[in-house]
């Protein structure tokens, strides 16, 4: 078939738009970051703490809840969790690599990655995250609630019953993942220059838990 001067010009826009509509999908923006991948140190806590956690997490109509022993120290963090009794979950972080063991029955939905994530935004403080965050993530902290945003967008919510993160109660709400963990702890902080905040450690955390 021969194509006319019209036909040509016709069959050559249809080509330019094909190349627009490639060129837009290549240059979309890259969806955001599926978690933040916050992964301090624990030293820069600033604190010693041993704590026993009851865990409630809420998602989807669903309420799952974990008693933890939690126990941080400048060169370590180490977390137990039990369901029923029988241990579920273990963390080991030393500031440089993660170590995780996971029943099978836990849900798929948790993993040490966020655990320990959730745990940091809660625990430590504010000028030590703000440090970490990447690019387009901020942290505010307005009494006793805190935000981190991504592109001024709230991302966490976390509301605390008392301005002593471990000694008090937590309400962690993600906004973009849609769940709400809240954490009860009962236990002792060792502040460096900071004599009252010194309390001793609870007994059954989790340097007192077997290994499998």
């Amino acid at each position: 078939m021969q194509l006319t001067g019209k036909s040509w010009r016709g069959l050559a826009l249809m080509m330019t738009l094909a190349t627009l509509m490639a060129g837009c999908a290549t240059t979309k923006p890259a969806a955001p970051p599926a978690r933040l991948g916050l992964k301090l140190s624990p030293a820069s806590l600033g604190a010693t703490i041993s704590l026993q956690q009851h865990l409630t997490v809420e998602r989807n109509g669903r309420t799952d809840q974990l008693d933890a022993a939690l126990e941080i120290d400048p060169q370590q963090l180490t977390m137990v969790g039990l369901a029923f009794g029988q241990r579920v979950l273990t963390l080991h972080y030393d500031g440089q690599n993660l170590q995780s063991w996971r029943h099978p029955m836990l849900p798929s939905q948790v993993r040490a990655e966020d655990v320990l994530e959730d745990t940091q935004l809660t625990l430590w403080p504010v000028a030590a995250i703000r440090q970490a965050l990447p690019p387009g993530w901020k942290i505010e902290q307005q009494g006793l609630r805190r935000t981190i945003s991504l592109d001024d967008v709230p991302v966490t919510v976390i509301n605390y019953s008392s301005a002593v993160p471990w000694g008090c109660k937590v309400a962690l709400t993600n906004l973009r993942y849609h769940y709400r963990l809240t954490i009860e702890s009962e236990g002792g902080a060792d502040v460096p220059g900071d004599v009252s905040a010194k309390v001793k450690p609870v007994p059954g955390t989790a340097a007192d838990v077997a290994a499998p």
